[in-house]
């Protein structure tokens, strides 16, 4: 260590780390220390050590902590995103990224090459679809996978035709824009379509097939994510702490080489010696009522969604009826992902940042809530319990405090609203339980920055959700496809070293350079 690096890092057993002066370090590592080692981080100049100390109690703790956290306790072997979820704390950042199952990753791109098939097919091939679905989680050690699906998939399961066209998004051919179109649109429901799709071997799939095909792929997930009750829980799920540093070189994850020769059950050991959870949650996700209306409405991705906004007015009746519909479907897709295995889910609404908020209150929330009710029926056979709700919405500072009237856990928030505001502006949670947490909110855009430019607000990002009770890394939006894949591996692993504990002196120190 040079004169110029005036700090060692530590990261403990537990997961937490602070920083300590150089000559601290043998204070820092007094007590019962049953391993340690140093890996040199060469892109941030810092170096590590893993530790494990026991008080005289054998309980472990940070050293020089005096056992004290000041923060909401954690639960031993839960994930961090459930742990942020309920508004606890977590030993470390959750972070996950909106889109990061898909076009920047090149595995991805090879996937799809190989099936030839349009989106919304593949979406429907249960291999594929958690084959992608995994392909981040390997690659970059997030703290969730999503499930490989669209928010348009529950239409085609209802029998509405729809395609994804490049460049463009979402086209239906026959929009729906009066009360007669409504009533024939409204006759159908989620899983009844007659052709919902094509498989990967050519054959048609009808609603309730694809149904069946989602359940097989998020099962297929969960298997290899592990889980509670899951055979061999963690053995594929890779640990950020355990994989060195090889991620900063872009290098999938390979437990053999990328974790000092250990094998994946001894990571999943690991982990769980920790007090780490030795298993990935995956998220389900839906598209918000107003989001799926717009697009019926609109035929297409609008700027304005006049269409959509036009019924909502002139046909109250006709709105109604589409909205609790679109609900319904919604929250459907949402509990059949739950009900297969999901730990949680994220509502996306797209569009919802073109509303007022008076209209947002009165014509749209209603059936957010209605989605999140009927998401909500399902139980998780992963965590034995409902699935908590991530509400995000595009462009929607002006309807926070309306987001989380929906009855949302967290409230996702988008790179143009300030994430420490927000959590002030969300309030507290309905049953007075305390503030909620929040998500959020890279500027997408910047992962093309510098990386002397992106660090510092990945940083921004991470002091900013701690005024929230507790945070979920981010973007504001979805990962851009020309994204360098290695840059968000990097994102990643800078989450997750900043911890709550490096706010912490250690004796004697107090805390200043």
């Amino acid at each position: 260590m040079t004169g110029s690096q005036r700090y060692c890092r530590l990261n403990q057993s537990l997961g937490e780390g602070f920083w300590a002066r150089r000559h601290n370090v043998r204070t820092a590592l007094s007590g019962d220390a049953t391993s340690c080692h140093f890996n040199r981080d060469h892109q941030d100049e810092d170096y590590f050590v893993s530790i494990s100390v026991q008080n005289s109690g054998g309980a472990d703790h940070p050293a020089g902590s005096g056992g004290s956290t000041g923060l909401s306790a954690p639960q031993p072997g839960r994930p961090a995103l459930l742990e942020a979820l309920a508004g606890r704390r977590p030993r470390r950042t959750p972070v996950w990224f909106m889109r990061q199952a898909g076009r920047s990753l090149p595995e991805y791109r090879a996937l799809r090459e190989r099936a030839g098939a349009p989106m919304l097919d593949v979406c429907l091939w249960p291999q594929a679809a958690a084959q992608v679905t995994l392909q981040p989680v390997r690659r970059h050690g997030v703290d969730a996978a999503v499930l490989f699906s669209d928010i348009m998939v529950p239409l085609r399961l209802a029998g509405v035709e729809v395609r994804i066209e490049p460049g463009t998004g979402p086209v239906l051919d026959a929009p729906v824009r009066d009360w007669a179109q409504v009533r024939r649109l409204t006759a159908h429901h989620y899983g009844d379509a007659d052709q919902a799709g094509a498989g990967p071997d050519g054959r048609a799939l009808d609603g309730a097939a694809g149904v069946s095909a989602i359940q097989a792929a998020v099962r297929a997930v969960v298997a290899e994510l592990g889980g509670p009750g899951q055979p061999g829980a963690g053995a594929s799920a890779p640990r950020q702490a355990d994989r060195a540093h090889s991620h900063n070189r872009g290098e999938p994850h390979r437990a053999s080489a990328d974790s000092g020769g250990l094998s994946a059950r001894a990571l999943a050991g690991l982990a769980q010696s920790r007090g780490e959870a030795e298993w990935t949650p995956l998220l389900g996700f839906g598209g918000a009522p107003f989001t799926l209306v717009a697009y019926l409405a609109e035929g297409r991705p609008s700027r304005d969604h006049l269409a959509a906004r036009t019924l909502m007015h002139a046909d109250p009746t006709a709105w109604d009826t589409l909205m609790t519909w679109a609900a319904h479907l919604t929250g459907q897709f949402m509990a059949t992902q739950v009900a297969a295995g999901a730990a949680a889910v994220q509502l996306f609404d797209s569009w919802a940042g073109s509303l007022s908020a008076a209209d947002y209150r009165e014509k749209v929330a209603p059936y957010s809530a209605l989605a999140l009710d009927v998401a909500r029926d399902a139980v998780s056979p992963t965590t034995g319990a409902p699935a908590p709700v991530i509400h995000f919405a595009t462009r929607a500072g002006h309807l926070l405090p309306e987001l989380h009237r929906t009855g949302a856990d967290v409230v996702g928030v988008d790179e143009c609203t300030d994430l420490a505001l927000a959590a002030t502006a969300l309030g507290e949670r309905d049953d007075g339980s305390g503030a909620r947490p929040v998500q959020g909110n890279l500027n997408p855009a910047l992962l093309a920055a510098p990386w002397e430019v992106l660090a510092p607000a990945v940083d921004a990002c991470v002091e900013a959700g701690r005024a929230a009770p507790a945070h979920v890394f981010n973007l504001g939006h979805g990962v851009p496809p020309s994204t360098d894949p290695n840059v968000l591996t990097r994102v990643v692993a800078r989450v997750h070293k900043s911890q709550d504990w490096e706010r912490m002196a250690l004796t004697g120190w107090d805390g200043q350079a």
